[in-house]
């Protein structure tokens, strides 16, 4: 019976692949409106939204921003009356962007550095599930240099190569006791790195209205020589040696964007975009375990994730010379199958709501601003590794703020 438990509390997901930690914060104009924008040129983060776009860019500049990220997650366990919540933790989610091109415009360079996937939850100690999880800390960093060329006037197509740096660090607790009751602990944590690409087209007609196709491709990240450290009693230290370290292969999956842009007067512009996240790649999650014992097994785990999608609708209004204003809504389709929804990311489909500003106070400077909010529904499930039964609801709240400089 200890090996059954252990095989299943080790197998659990490492790296959270669902669409609650697909973070879609990655420029404040289009998170202001939704995450829409991929067939509007509006800055530099068309790097990542669509490079083809980046040609279409009259100035040159470079950015910075960050979103605060609050993950406001509670459970309440099947046949109980207690509510059990994540504690208030902060996740940083962060996006610099870098465009360069001579004034003819013909072609433009650009640089972006985001991160499209990560999260920070932690359950505590003494909760219901903690033998499937306690905490959960992830970063996957994206660098993404991109060529933009304008084909016609009209016309503009982009690539960019892109590596990711991933960090994880996750904790759980074992289902063995010391003499004084606290349970075992277990810690794994690592870096992994993984290569992909991002490519874009887009079109606007004699009417202005713009097109925009784009595809990120999947990012297959290796994690070699993760640390995996237990604390247990000394009875049973010879089961998890000490030093160990452990292999496993993540993918990130590939998404294809349709997006249209529609002028509604010279100072508004609708946006809308339709995106298809390709998470039939993730079908299991492997750990190879440099050092095995009869109660630490290489195992493998079934995901059978299904694709997921997004629909997004924004709007941008050029208030004044200096001031504009946006808003944004979305619904979101979870690719997380019934019996493997897991508290590293309680997923279900969910609905988006957005808002921003801009403010540019000289031609060189401009200031914008977002808050982003989703409501994940309620989702009843039991898990089918862990047994962890019960309801989980979230909602998820990111503010953020960018500062440009262009010339």
């Amino acid at each position: 019976m200890k090996k059954i438990l252990l095989s299943a509390l080790l197998s659990a997901p490492l790296w959270v692949l669902g669409q609650g930690f697909q973070v879609n914060l990655q420029g404040q104009k289009q998170i202001g409106m939704a995450g829409a924008g991929s067939a509007l040129a509006l800055d530099e983060a068309s790097v990542f939204y669509n490079p083809g776009a980046v040609t279409f860019l009259e100035k040159n500049s470079v950015s910075a921003g960050v979103n605060p990220l609050l993950f406001k997650s509670a459970f309440k366990q099947t046949g109980s009356n207690v509510t059990e919540n994540v504690k208030d933790k902060i996740a940083p989610p962060f996006e610099f962007y870098a465009v360069w091109g001579p004034k003819s415009n013909k072609w433009k360079l650009g640089l972006g550095v985001y991160t499209p996937f990560g999260g920070l939850v932690d359950w505590g100690n003494d909760w219901s599930g903690r033998y499937a999880l306690t905490s959960l800390n992830l970063k996957a960093i994206y660098f993404q240099p991109t060529l933009s060329i304008k084909i016609t006037d009209r016309i503009g197509i982009g690539a960019g190569f892109v590596y990711n740096h991933g960090d994880v660090n996750l904790q759980r607790a074992l289902p063995v006791n010391f003499p004084d009751g606290r349970s075992g602990h277990a810690t794994l944590e690592g870096t992994g790195k993984g290569y992909g690409w991002n490519a874009g087209l887009y079109i606007k007609t004699l009417s202005n209205i713009s097109f925009a196709l784009v595809h990120k491709s999947k990012v297959i990240t290796k994690l070699d020589n993760g640390t995996a450290e237990f604390d247990v009693p000394n009875s049973l230290r010879s089961s998890f040696p000490a030093g160990n370290t452990f292999n496993a292969e993540l993918p990130l999956p590939s998404t294809t964007s349709l997006g249209i842009g529609i002028p509604l007067s010279q100072s508004t512009t609708l946006a809308f975009d339709a995106s298809w996240v390709q998470w039939h790649i993730y079908q299991d999650l492997s750990f190879d375990y440099a050092t095995n014992t009869p109660a630490l097994a290489d195992t493998k785990s079934a995901r059978n994730y299904r694709d997921g999608s997004s629909f997004k609708l924004g709007i941008n209004h050029q208030a004044s010379e200096k001031l504009a204003l946006r808003a944004g809504v979305g619904y979101a389709l979870s690719p997380v199958q019934d019996g493997y929804v897991t508290p590293e990311a309680p997923d279900a489909d969910r609905y988006i709501l957005s808002a921003g500003l801009g403010y540019t106070p000289t031609r060189h400077f401009e200031v914008n601003a977002s808050f982003f909010f989703e409501d994940v529904k309620s989702r009843k499930q039991k898990n089918i590794e862990t047994g962890l039964d019960g309801t989980f609801k979230t909602l998820v709240y990111a503010p953020g703020i960018s500062l440009t400089y262009k010339w």
